[in-house]
């Protein structure tokens, strides 16, 4: 099935995967009031100033999160339970949705897109 809206997409998850995707859409726009949300690659993006920063998807057991942002040290450690793959961090659905650790992945995915748009408008690409 290919979706045209987030609302869509959710509509075909079951209870407890639309609960979890709806605190995490609720805290990306507690965190992004002006974020863009939309279907990108058939799930759920989130984008602000023209750049995605964050894509999740649900899957039967779990909520995944891409990509992941380079963060800090202390970042990376905390993050190290949910990797998943190189790239994306996956939280199981029956465990509550650790949303302090959303945010966090939030705002480092947010400075990384500031840096690159500041590089980018740098060597006018």
């Amino acid at each position: 099935m290919k979706f045209t809206s987030i609302e869509e997409y959710l509509s075909t998850l079951s209870e407890d995967a639309q609960k979890a995707m709806g605190e995490i859409i609720a805290t990306i726009k507690e965190q992004v009031p002006n974020a863009d949300g939309q279907i990108s690659y058939n799930m759920p993006a989130f984008k602000v100033n023209g750049e995605y920063f964050i894509h999740f998807s649900a899957w039967k057991n779990h909520i995944e999160m891409y990509p992941i942002p380079a963060g800090n040290e202390a970042f990376q450690k905390q993050i190290e339970q949910y990797r998943s793959a190189k790239s994306s961090l996956n939280f199981p659905l029956d465990k509550p949705m650790p949303i302090k650790l959303i945010e966090k992945f939030i705002k480092f995915r947010i400075a990384e897109n500031l840096k690159d748009a500041r590089a980018k408008s740098v060597n006018g690409k």
